[in-house]
């Protein structure tokens, strides 16, 4: 892509438009610009547990979330530019082997349990959270406008890898996972 920002302002959006890679303008709190944006936050708060596992060591934890980054700004463009297909079905396989291979190494989740233990825990929770925002965001888009490719399963099977990178940085850190305690039943 040679497409370059000289200018960071062009006063285009200042009555509340934005445009799309199509030419189109729509409103900033179109459906679209909602589902860009929730992406956009997503992949912002990746950057602090990124951040926060580089100084923490953890690489291997990097190399699996890294690329994440890249394939949010990929979906960020498939939902500016309609016709844009930028993700692949390889690379949600490719979030699937991480669970499963993560998930054996935990074992069964046998309670409910908090975003909570480290700050990197619950880091991981809040992009989980995030995901989750995101792709209800896009679904609201995909019933207004059909959604091509696997940006859903995408952004679907990034927060189920989020919640499981939160399992294994508390592994990793040696810290215990925070059991929900349901409340106590009112004495009648």
């Amino acid at each position: 892509m040679g497409f370059r920002l000289s200018k960071i302002y062009t006063r285009t959006g200042d009555k509340g438009e934005t445009g799309l890679g199509d030419g189109r303008r729509v409103p900033k709190d179109h459906p679209r610009i909602e589902a860009i944006g929730e992406v956009d936050s997503l992949n912002s708060q990746l950057g602090v547990l990124l951040a926060g596992l580089s100084e923490a060591g953890l690489a291997e934890l990097i190399e699996v979330l890294a690329p994440c980054q890249h394939r949010l700004f990929d979906l960020g463009g498939e939902l500016a530019m309609p016709s844009y297909q930028a993700l692949s079905q390889a690379e949600v396989e490719r979030l699937e082997a991480v669970i499963d291979q993560w998930n054996e190494e935990l074992g069964p989740l046998e309670n409910f349990i908090l975003p909570s233990g480290s700050m990197l825990v619950a880091q991981a929770h809040v992009c989980r959270s995030l995901a989750r925002s995101a792709e209800r965001r896009c679904q609201a888009l995909n019933a207004l406008e059909p959604l091509q490719g696997v940006g859903l399963a995408y952004i679907n099977r990034l927060s189920d890898l989020l919640f499981v990178a939160a399992r294994i940085i508390g592994r990793r850190q040696g810290v215990a996972e925070v059991l929900w305690q349901p409340a106590s039943k009112p004495q009648a």
